[in-house]
């Protein structure tokens, strides 16, 4: 065995270690597996902005500059594209991990199609979100066409972030005065 399929046996074999005990654990206690992310911003600046903590950074998300925004802050839509890169990503890499495939690169793109006639309720008719949006994987390797659409598969199955956009949560929304 190689040096590189050694290491990629090796990372499968720590990953299956690494989840086991979750797993059972979930087998056994179904609820244990059901955990609350949480995400918090700041509306206290005088701007149209709002300052969100991501757990490694404070992000200024602001207005786009179709809507009239500055385009110094961080778009939402953006943001969302990123979150879907970075699952997606995280989610390939652990996938091929898990299947031993040798992967020795590769990038992650995301683009989406925004009407901003929606979003500044020029168009009643026209949409507010993402009309489409493409998910696409550029790859460093030389595995056959078949584990590659196992890999992408499999990613998309277990891709947290693009499951939520294709098979949207229950969702409500409140406001408190404080």
């Amino acid at each position: 065995m190689d040096q590189p399929a050694a290491k990629q046996a090796s990372d499968a074999a720590a990953l299956r270690e690494m989840q086991a005990p979750l797993k059972a654990k979930y087998r056994d206690a179904p609820e244990a597996a059901v955990v609350t992310l949480k995400a918090q911003g700041d509306l206290s600046d005088g701007a149209i902005a709002c300052k969100v903590e991501t757990g490694r950074a404070l992000v200024e998300a602001g207005l786009h500059p179709a809507t009239g925004g500055s385009g110094l802050e961080a778009c939402s839509g953006d943001m969302l594209l990123e979150a879907l890169v970075a699952c997606a990503g995280v989610t390939l890499k652990a996938v091929a991990t898990a299947l031993e495939f040798k992967l020795d690169g590769g990038r992650v793109h995301a683009e989406g199609d925004l009407d901003f006639r929606g979003t500044l309720g020029v168009d009643r008719n026209a949409p507010v979100g993402f009309r489409a949006i493409r998910l696409n994987f550029d790859l460093d390797t030389d595995e056959p066409q078949d584990r590659i659409d196992t890999l992408l598969k499999l990613t998309e199955r277990y891709c947290v972030v693009l499951q939520t956009l294709r098979n949207p949560a229950e969702f409500s929304a409140a406001i408190k005065v404080a």
